[in-house]
């Protein structure tokens, strides 16, 4: 099941590569507005789950800095997006994108304690480096406004920081379990 999961989320954001839209040139920038909402709010709505279940302080902790920070950039980005009079293109992506979160929090809601928080921090890393991936690979490259590529390029260190934030919290949890 963890692997079905993780691999609906990591072709929805392979999806966005530049031969999944039409005539091969990648995302408009209306549709990569619609990614990147989409992308954030579904770690919005895992980081929300876990604050409620995750059992260790270090899980809790994780999760409201996803909360916290993709909520400000799906703010910056909405603000761009009203500043620039765009609407967001939803597209295959972003749905397979929130088909995906739809299908993590279900996954995610029938587990119960450390197990809850081992599936949703590895969640948290296969996630993590598939949106960097689609940043660096797809959306950064395909962003026509200057202003949209410039703000996918400043929230990219973040998302650094949360996938090696995620990849240390996961092998403190794997240690603790090789451990016991």
């Amino acid at each position: 099941m963890k692997i079905r999961l993780i691999l609906t989320l990591a072709a929805a954001l392979t999806a966005a590569a530049p031969g999944a839209f039409a005539q091969s040139k990648g995302p408009t920038d209306p549709q990569i507005a619609a990614i990147v909402v989409t992308a954030n709010q579904v770690d919005i709505d895992a980081g929300k789950l876990a604050l409620d279940k995750g059992q260790s302080a270090e899980v809790k902790a994780l999760a409201q800095r996803m909360v916290t920070d993709h909520t400000k950039v799906n703010q910056s980005a909405t603000d761009l997006v009203h500043k620039l009079n765009v609407t967001p293109a939803p597209n295959a992506t972003s749905a397979s994108l929130k088909k995906g979160g739809d299908d993590n929090l279900k996954h995610l809601k029938g587990l119960q304690g450390a197990a809850f928080d081992k599936a949703y921090v590895a969640h948290e890393v296969t996630y993590h480096q598939n949106v960097i991936d689609a940043l660096d690979k797809t959306l950064i490259p395909n962003a026509q406004n200057q202003e949209l590529k410039d703000l996918l390029v400043k929230v990219r260190p973040a998302f650094v920081a949360h996938l090696e934030h995620a990849k240390y919290l996961q092998s403190k949890l794997e240690g603790t379990a090789s451990g016991s």
